[in-house]
């Protein structure tokens, strides 16, 4: 699939040369970038979501009790 992106010329420079710095292709850093900005994102939703249960019920296990209960 092909998808198009507009950039002004100074930011076209900056990412270009970016690209050629890490010596990878545009295709590749700009697919890269977009995949870790939504990574990010979902982390953050995930530690979100964790705080407000942790909020709700703040118990804390050790190590050694998950292990325990994980039989490890």
């Amino acid at each position: 699939m092909t998808i198009s992106v507009r950039l002004n010329e100074e930011d076209t420079e900056l990412i270009k040369a970016y690209a050629e710095i890490k010596n990878i292709s545009l295709s590749d850093l700009i697919r890269e970038a977009v995949l870790e900005k939504i990574e990010d994102e979902l982390d953050l939703k995930a530690y979100e979501e964790a705080m407000k249960e942790y909020k709700k019920n703040p118990k804390t296990y050790t190590l050694e009790e998950v292990k325990k209960e994980l039989g490890i």
